[in-house]
């Protein structure tokens, strides 16, 4: 028999990663052993979703396992961010770690970067959700008792009310028709606070809005 593969998962807070790593749970074949994700170093949150820094380790925990965190300055020159995720994949080669397994959706571009990333490196790329239609694997989401908050919303694309709102069956039937139900295309990104992938669910409450750099931001902060 096949040795399982020995699995890092790239975790962004959002649901995407967290379903990634309920799919993964469900592979015999696979064994996710720590989280990689990358943190503002300077606002101590992670990249992008601005969430939390100490509310990613409450996920790591309720999903009970260890979280390797990647500081990135802000903004960050993709030479820094390619040559510290490189540390992060020489730890994980050392490690016995054998695959990096991704949270996208259909992007090609996106799959094709962090294969060329990965090769040569000793450890395989894995994409557990890649290629289910976005509208399904929405539903199944929400069916399937994730639980998520919107955090980053691109103003550009999808209406900066949608900031703070629960990512449920009532937020897909009031996105545009023009806006992927997943928010593959950077339309929105979210926190996931509860799930199968989760012993426990996390409690939080929806803080502030704010506007900066372009993008419509909803703090996030765990109840006492």
């Amino acid at each position: 028999m096949n040795e399982r593969k020995r699995v890092l998962l790239s975790w962004s807070s959002g649901k995407d990663s967290a379903w990634a790593l309920h799919v993964l749970r469900q592979d015999p074949t696979a064994m996710v052993a720590a989280l990689l994700t990358t943190i503002n170093e300077s606002a101590g949150r992670v990249a992008m979703h601005a969430v939390r820094e100490s509310l990613v380790e409450r996920q790591a925990v309720e999903a009970g396992l260890p979280i390797w965190r990647v500081p990135i300055p802000s903004p960050c020159p993709n030479d820094v961010y390619e040559a510290r995720m490189r540390e992060a994949i020489e730890r994980a080669r050392a490690e016995g770690f054998t695959h990096v397994a991704f949270g996208d959706l259909f992007l090609d571009d996106v799959r094709r970067y962090r294969e060329e990333r990965l090769a040569g490196t000793g450890l395989d790329p894995l994409f557990p959700v890649w290629g289910i239609p976005t509208d399904e694997l929405a539903r199944d989401m929400v069916g399937g008792g994730l639980e998520a908050v919107l955090t980053c919303v691109d103003p550009r694309q999808l209406d900066q009310g949608f900031a703070g709102r629960r990512f449920d069956r009532a937020l897909l039937s009031d996105l545009p028709a023009n806006v992927d139900p997943c928010g593959e295309r950077g339309e929105f990104h979210t926190f996931c606070h509860a799930g199968p992938m989760f012993a426990r669910p996390i409690d939080i409450e929806i803080g502030a809005t704010i506007v900066r750099d372009g993008f419509v931001f909803t703090d996030l902060v765990e109840q006492a």
